[in-house]
């Protein structure tokens, strides 16, 4: 090589070198500045203090990355993933659009009711599938004055322990695989039916189980039948609720509810004195449904025309082993080849009934 060719080699070499340094300082500039983008955008993007609302379980799983990645996969290959479904809190407009395509998010679906026994009773969680507690079957308090010297009295209390088995309830719907790039549908679909079913079924589990095969044991199931203790005639509906309480307190428990069917409560909610006013407030108030201070809660699983009254916390608890949780999957007979994917909702629970005593289960009559 000659010196005029090694000069103008090393000529266009520095340029290069130049030329490579001005690229990755314009590059080091351009990430610094799509930084700092990123970083106000996110900004923005965060709830100030009080923003923060709580968003459905469907929205969990409809926007997780789970489902994202599911939704890419499932139109090439067999696929499964399995949400957790807790309460989160964030910002209502963190999830961001994940379609350009308008959906009306509302599914109109059949009427329904809203689960409530559970609020009554005890509640714990476990992280087995058998549950151990102890029953008393037993009480004679014979406790009383004593004279000096003498033998005391003798009180007979008697515990037995009992195995508690976790049962399941769960149900499943086919979707379209493209569902799942539509986050409003696939929401709407969780949450309006696929959880609510849940609760539904567990709101007459827990009232009427007949603890048989794989059904809990119901409150109405093991409740003490009702006797009226101050023997009333001709007792009005309210009458009949007010002597169900004392036969729980006579047991020495502290009614904390009554379920009744909503007719019932209407029943209730429609009577009059001599001048033709209702006994509950005028019907333009909306008044809570309370009964002798006692929270009224009004379920279409309890038949027409009973009622149930308890110091339910006492009487019976309820243990969670798996809160509501959503498995998706093409994994099912022939939904690979059909662009179709399971949606399945369940949970785990069990009910122990430990006191009877504490429940008054009964008859309005001709109340």
């Amino acid at each position: 090589m000659n010196a005029l060719t090694k000069d103008f080699t090393d000529a266009v070499e520095a340029q290069f070198k130049s030329l490579n340094e001005d690229v990755q300082r314009a590059l080091k500039d351009a990430n610094t500045a799509n930084g700092i983008i990123h970083e106000l955008e996110q900004k923005m993007a965060r709830p100030r203090s009080g923003d923060y609302s709580p968003i459905s379980a469907g929205q969990k799983v409809a926007e997780s990355d789970e489902i994202k990645a599911l939704a890419e996969r499932a139109s090439s290959q067999p696929a499964r993933v399995k949400v957790e479904v807790k309460n989160i809190t964030t910002a209502p407009t963190s999830g961001g659009a994940l379609d350009n395509t308008m959906r009306d998010p509302n599914v109109n679906g059949l009427p329904g009711r809203t689960p409530r026994i559970r609020n009554l009773l005890t509640v714990l969680d476990t992280n087995s599938g058998n549950v151990e507690y102890v029953a008393q079957t037993t009480r004679d308090n014979q406790a009383a004055m004593q004279v000096e010297g003498e033998l005391k009295a003798q009180s007979d209390y008697a515990w037995e322990i009992r195995n508690l088995p976790i049962r399941t309830i769960a149900h499943w719907v086919p979707a379209s695989v493209q569902v799942l790039a539509d986050a409003p549908q696939l929401r709407s679909i969780i949450d309006t039916e696929l959880r609510y079913g849940l609760a539904l079924k567990e709101d007459e589990q827990l009232l009427n189980g007949s603890g048989t095969g794989v059904n809990l044991t119901g409150l109405v199931t093991e409740a003490t039948a009702f006797a009226d203790p101050l023997s009333l005639t001709d007792p009005t509906m309210i009458d009949t609720v007010g002597v169900g309480m004392l036969q729980v307190s006579l047991a020495d428990y502290t009614p904390n509810g009554v379920v009744m069917h909503p007719s019932d409560w209407m029943r209730i909610r429609l009577l009059k004195d001599a001048d033709g006013k209702y006994l509950l407030g005028d019907p333009q108030s909306n008044p809570n449904p309370l009964l002798f201070g006692l929270p009224v809660v009004a379920t279409t699983a309890m038949p027409i025309d009973k009622f149930l009254i308890g110091d339910f916390r006492a009487a019976a608890t309820l243990y969670d082993r798996e809160e509501a949780n959503v498995v998706l999957s093409t994994e099912h007979a022939d939904f690979f080849v059909r662009n179709l994917v399971a949606i399945r909702a369940e949970e785990r629970l069990g009910l122990a009934i430990k006191n009877p005593l504490a429940l008054s289960y009964g008859d309005f009559g001709n109340a």
